[in-house]
């Protein structure tokens, strides 16, 4: 089912608009085409590019997988590809699987090819260029990125397979259901989604049924086929909703164990981790806040890990920081804080900065009074002196008002005493 050409290539359209880098490799004279890094998840058609641009005509096409290859292989495709361009005016195109398991030095024997236009390459890789592509490589090809497939392409994708002649041919029923249960599955990955149908329809066509029962994929027969229970989760339904909702909730009410079981239905139905990073970050500042202020450094490392490493190496920071969160004691005191200053705000309960406040530094600001009478705290031994910091309008104004879990109990007790001197009381 891999795509004969660009056009027939599901998703990935911001790579395929006309003019495009990729359009100019697949044009039968290539004029103007430049080597490219094809960088994305694995199922995201990295290949199935690079396959479809082999079909075009005029162009010698190699390819070249950087598990097996080596540097002899690499300059064996060089020399023919000069060989070629000059005596023959055929230019070579060369596919580079898996660039990034490639060493410095078998990158570095691509430099010549590329830089004098000897080769034009596609390189693909499932991991960032910026760490495992030499910066002289990068600096002359073009990084184009690949996302995960949607679920109205990976639907697309199965649909095709079901009907056309390459695939079943309509040999089978396919319920709406199956289908929905094998894009879940497929967490934006192609070649999962069709790996899923072939095992599906292997076990429909095997079933027992009468002579004139057509054989029927359903979404029960998809859980069994790829062993695998189906996740009742919508990415935009209520389900979605639900989870996530259960999730917070058990961090909020400290149930690590509840908070990991949802955690782990999020991930296995096709979750973006990053946005459940997004979600642990919040909880730990809405709910946790300055209890235990190192919930968010936890949170902010976990999301930073997710960005780095993704799934599967990703569940365990998410773990790691879902845990901690649940675990931690809790506290809204920070929301509440800022969130009853921007109701005032909002409300117009402002006033004016006072003067010894104000900005002294610029010409004429002294004039004015600005900076006039202001205590510089840090010449008062206590490191705290007796100042106005509020509004007029807003002296003796609460907004902070820690409670008696965790680290706020020593920062209350500390902001009693501060609050005494600042207001001379």
């Amino acid at each position: 089912m891999r795509p004969r050409s660009l056009d027939e290539v599901v998703g990935q359209q911001h790579l395929l608009l006309p003019g495009s880098p990729l359009r100019t490799l697949a044009s039968d004279g290539g004029n103007g085409a430049v080597s490219v890094i094809l960088w994305g998840p694995p199922g995201t058609g990295k290949t199935t590019l690079a396959q479809a641009i082999a079909h075009t005509s005029g162009r010698r096409f190699v390819e070249l997988s950087a598990i097996t290859a080596g540097i002899k292989d690499v300059r064996t495709v060089m020399e023919r590809a000069l060989n070629d361009r000059d005596l023959f005016d055929i230019p070579t195109v060369l596919f580079l699987d898996e660039i990034h398991r490639f060493t410095k030095a078998q990158q570095d024997a691509l430099l010549p090819g590329v830089e004098n236009g000897w080769v034009t390459l596609i390189a693909a890789t499932t991991e960032n260029p910026s760490f495992s592509v030499i910066s002289p490589l990068l600096s002359r090809s073009l990084l184009l990125t690949l996302e995960p497939l949607i679920e109205t392409d990976l639907r697309a994708l199965l649909v095709r397979a079901a009907s056309d002649p390459r695939g079943f041919a309509d040999a089978l029923d396919v319920d709406d259901e199956a289908y929905d249960a094998l894009v879940q599955l497929a967490s934006g990955d192609a070649r999962r989604a069709l790996t899923g149908l072939e095992a599906a329809a292997a076990s429909a066509f095997a079933a027992e049924r009468g002579d004139d029962e057509r054989p029927r994929i359903t979404a029960e027969l998809v859980s069994l086929a790829v062993n695998r229970a189906l996740l009742r989760y919508d990415k935009k339904g209520d389900q979605h909703y639900d989870v996530i909702s259960a999730f917070i909730k058990s961090m909020r009410g400290s149930d690590p164990d509840a908070a990991v079981h949802y955690l782990a239905r999020m991930i296995e139905a096709g979750e973006d981790p990053r946005f459940i990073a997004r979600r642990l970050m919040v909880h730990a500042a809405e709910d946790v806040g300055l209890a235990d202020p190192q919930a968010l450094v936890i949170a902010v490392a976990a999301a930073e890990a997710t960005q780095m490493i993704g799934l599967p190496e990703a569940r365990i920071p998410l773990a790691e920081a879902t845990i901690y969160i649940a675990t931690a004691p809790k506290s809204g005191a920070v929301i509440n804080a800022i969130d009853s200053a921007i109701a005032d705000v909002k409300a117009g309960r402002f006033g004016l900065v006072p003067k010894h406040l104000r900005d002294a530094h610029y010409p004429g600001a002294k004039r004015l009074g600005h900076g006039q009478g202001y205590i510089f705290p840090h010449n008062d031994p206590r490191g705290v002196s007796t100042q106005q910091y509020l509004p007029d309008e807003l002296v003796g104004r609460e907004y902070y008002a820690p409670t008696q879990h965790g680290n706020e109990r020593e920062v209350a007790d500390r902001l009693e005493k501060i609050r005494r001197i600042t207001r001379g009381s």
